[in-house]
């Protein structure tokens, strides 16, 4: 059976080979290369530009970004038919095509990352480290985590104040180089899709800057998720007294603190959000305005057969509702869950737009697709596809940051800075 024929259902006049070849799997990669760079913009609003406020969020973005950036290439690695080869983009270089270019850009935004995370906490490293070394007697888990402390020092002791103030420098440097290739990051995925000239509604000049404003949205929307489910947590075990925090005493400081970061970062979110809605406007009005020759096809798909899913879905509930959710006076804990959830959903529809929608019409002009997302798998195809080859990509990043947290501590934590 061909790639793409099992979810596929055709109407009127296409060609016998067409299929909605791009599924799920390539919705999901735009997703979630999107939060990697909107996860490190949002910790480098501390770290570059100096605002003291988003402290405690900026280092709680950084390691989470770190954690999706593992998650990243893992929807084309599923898509892939043949996914032992996707590792030859990081071995082979190629300057002139885009796909290549991701290898070269994602390895230097991963070395950025790593580099910006050892500067900020060497200092953790050693403190923890020196201790475990002059203990004598050790037990099997104090043996190891000595060696994994050991190790991620990289023999870099020196902790005195002159060597911290470098380790400021350096994180600074980091985090302001590592602005534009994130933003370049996922900025060529979109690159990608303005760049097939054999398909009018990815065909535009602005997909690459809609993509990047589009990814901060979403990457500050999920930290902002995210951190608010981990200090719900933290409150709930305060309220419990079932562990001690050395700086948070009760469960009203600790929401305290949670209530003016998540307001702070919201209005950064809500900067973001009104450039990415009016790029994605002006684009609309800039097709309609032009009405090139395929734009017949185009505003039958844009204006009917997707209207539910543009307008209703992506731009009503996704990017409507919260922004009135967020401009309302005293934004609480709960309103800021909604709105964010409506963020992130509002950008995953933006790319089963771009990608789904972009395939919806045929080649002839005369003819539509329709894609229909596998829920219950019947073999691996299906699966990884459908709808838990999604889940699964999903939930990995979640998994990864519970593992880096035990080793970069995100919460009660002082900086030497």
């Amino acid at each position: 059976m061909v790639h793409g024929e099992v979810w596929t259902l055709k109407e009127l006049f296409t060609y016998p080979n067409e299929y909605i070849y791009w599924s799920i799997q390539i919705v999901m990669y735009p997703f979630m290369t999107g939060l990697v760079a909107g996860a490190f913009v949002l910790s480098s609003l501390y770290h570059v530009f100096g605002i003291k406020q988003l402290k405690d969020m900026a280092r709680f973005a950084l390691v989470f970004s770190f954690a999706l950036l593992f998650t990243a290439p893992m929807p084309i690695v599923l898509h892939l038919q043949f996914p032992h080869r996707g590792f030859n983009i990081f071995m082979t270089p190629h300057f002139t095509s885009a796909i290549a270019a991701f290898g070269i850009v994602f390895s230097a935004y991963g070395a950025i990352v790593a580099s910006e995370l050892w500067f900020i906490y060497r200092k953790h490293f050693t403190e923890i480290a020196l201790p475990l070394k002059a203990k004598q007697d050790k037990t099997l888990f104090e043996w190891f985590k000595y060696l994994v402390f050991c190790a991620l020092t990289l023999g870099v002791y020196d902790i005195s104040e002159e060597s911290l103030k470098r380790d400021e420098k350096a994180i600074k440097i980091l985090a302001g180089l590592g602005i534009p290739v994130a933003c370049f990051l996922h900025g060529y995925a979109g690159f990608i899709f303005g760049s097939v000239k054999a398909n009018a509604l990815w065909m535009t000049p602005l997909m690459p800057v809609i993509f990047i404003m589009s990814a901060v949205v979403s990457g500050i929307a999920l930290c902002m998720l995210t951190y608010i489910v981990t200090m719900e947590i933290k409150k709930f075990l305060a309220s419990r007294k079932k562990t001690t925090y050395t700086h948070l005493q009760t469960r009203e400081e600790i929401g305290g603190v949670e209530i003016n970061v998540i307001r702070m970062t919201a209005k950064y979110l809500l900067l973001f959000l009104i450039f990415a809605i009016s790029l994605e406007l002006l684009d609309l009005i800039f097709r309609g305005y032009t009405a090139v020759k395929s734009w017949d096809v185009l505003r039958s798909v844009i204006y009917g057969k997707d209207f539910t899913n543009i307008f209703i879905l992506q731009y009503t509930i996704g990017n409507l509702i919260p922004f009135i959710l967020f401009v309302m006076p005293g934004l609480t804990i709960r309103r800021a869950v909604i709105a964010v959830i409506l963020v992130m959903f509002g950008v995953f529809m933006m790319r089963w737009n771009v990608v789904i929608g972009g395939q919806a019409f045929s080649l002839t002009f005369a003819g539509y697709m329709h894609y229909h997302l596998p829920i219950i798998p019947h073999d691996w195809e299906t699966f990884k596809e459908g709808f838990g080859g999604a889940l699964s990509i999903f939930i990995m990043p979640f998994v990864l940051f519970w593992i880096f947290a035990k080793i970069f501590p995100v919460f009660d934590y002082k900086e030497s800075y």
